[in-house]
């Protein structure tokens, strides 16, 4: 028996859109500043946003150019600049990077003759070209490097640089909704080999088991976290790790980064505006440890990375596990709050038709969700297409980080996608919910 080879237009189609989508958003947020917010370093923390312009460009040519199309370099010279692995981002302010207008050049030509190359490249047989892989991985990482912008500018100082067209839509039902839900024990199927996109962290499908827990049906709340503050949630070792109690103290913390209290209100700076703490959003800009010491003071716990797959994405009646929570259709403007649309969280409640099987909501988009679990490989994990986007970060040093958020793009955010990073963590556009055991039935 024979089998038709999918057809590639669609793939080329959804490859060229993932790289338009991408470009818009990057040209949209080096656009918006003058050249010397572009060179500036707004944090240690972070890469001057000509840095992350110029990288963006280099990683497709050194990617679809070279390693696809076979062309000779374009710049060979700047590879080593722009090695994410070579330079720590407090030291790439004082490297040969190129000035914006010649950054900009760059990556146009750059781009063009990847589009040009899409058009010829037969998107079936290597590994590397097989349903177009080359192509969403690098639109992949230039939506990942968006989100880094984005995180950016939210560190910079100074007048607001970027605005929303609309605010994200309410939530009607969120007070009718149970605190939360029963997720039944047994084996599931954890992770993906059918995904076409899918990163080498997300492989192989596997089976998985867990006991049954209880789940948060919604993201903790900054008013739900705001009690915890009020409680002395800050002040209390009890609900803290060594670790995390050791940054509240050297660090003085008392609040999710952005964050200050004027008299009796809260308020935060949310990319250069000022405004009260809206306590019906997901809290954000909340560290591992921070998430930790709230789920312990409110007598529950982070759920495990495998937890937190099973509630998105396993369905009981058939017993499968789906692409999303919602079924296996790619995500809409009702399912999730993706893609930097409405530039914030929002309220917890919100995007009804997102819900999984068992009624959990907004686990795609609004705030990445911290887990318990430490970031390790999947049984017959292999590194593809180089070690350094996942295998070298694997241990117990960092944590893994599930859902999205509302500064991630679609072609970036699945249900098996992991992210991970520090446990101390505070300017990522971080949230979490909580869990606690169940007796087996």
């Amino acid at each position: 028996m024979t089998t038709t080879a999918p057809d590639p237009e669609p793939l080329r189609r959804r490859a060229v859109a993932a790289l338009v989508t991408a470009r818009e958003r990057t040209r949209s947020l080096t656009g918006c500043v003058d050249e010397h917010e572009l060179l500036a370093q707004h944090s240690p923390l972070m890469s001057p946003l000509v840095w992350d312009l110029a990288h963006i460009g280099n990683q497709e040519e050194q990617w679809l150019l070279r390693a696809v199309g076979g062309r000779a370099a374009l710049r060979p010279e700047i590879d080593s600049v722009y090695d994410a692995f070579e330079h720590p981002r407090d030291r790439r302010p004082s490297l040969p990077l190129l000035p914006p207008a010649e950054a900009r050049c760059y990556v146009a030509d750059v781009r063009g003759r990847v589009l040009d190359l899409l058009e010829t490249t037969p998107l079936r047989g290597a590994p590397l070209v097989e349903a177009g892989f080359a192509f969403g991985m690098i639109a992949q990482h230039e939506q990942q490097h968006d989100e880094t912008m984005l995180i950016t500018h939210q560190l910079r100082r100074g007048p607001a640089a970027l605005t929303a067209p609309e605010p994200p839509p309410a939530a009607p039902d969120a007070g009718l909704l149970p605190e939360e839900v029963l997720v039944e024990g047994g084996p599931f199927t954890m992770g993906t080999s059918t995904e076409p996109w899918a990163l080498d962290n997300e492989r192989p499908a596997h089976l998985r088991s867990v006991p049954p827990f209880f789940l948060d049906t919604l993201p903790v709340s900054n008013g739900a976290y705001l009690r915890f503050i009020e409680d002395g949630g800050y002040t209390d070792p009890r609900w803290w790790l060594p670790e995390g109690w050791e940054q509240v103290r050297t660090h003085g913390l008392g609040a999710p980064l952005f964050w200050r209290r004027e008299g009796t209100v809260w308020v935060r700076r949310r990319f250069g505006v000022e405004e009260p703490v809206p306590p019906d959003e997901p809290v954000m800009h909340v560290s591992w440890y921070e998430a930790a010491a709230y789920a312990a003071w409110a007598g529950r716990r982070l759920p495990t990375e495998a937890e937190w797959e099973k509630a998105a994405r396993h369905d009981p009646v058939p017993g499968r596990s789906r692409r999303y929570p919602w079924g296996d259709a790619d995500p809409t403007p009702e399912h999730a709050n993706l893609g930097q649309r409405h530039l914030r969280p929002a309220p917890v409640g919100a995007y009804a038709a997102g819900d999984s099987p068992l009624g959990v909501r907004q686990l795609i988009g609004d705030v990445w969700e911290w887990t318990a679990s430490d970031f390790l490989p999947y049984p017959g994990f292999r590194a593809f297409p180089y070690r350094e986007y996942s295998e070298v970060f694997f241990g117990s040093a960092h944590k893994v980080l599930r859902g999205g958020s509302f500064a991630v793009d679609p072609v970036a955010c699945r249900g098996t996608f992991r992210n991970w990073d520090l446990p101390v963590r505070r300017q990522i556009f971080a949230g979490f919910r909580t869990a606690r055991d169940a007796e087996p039935s």
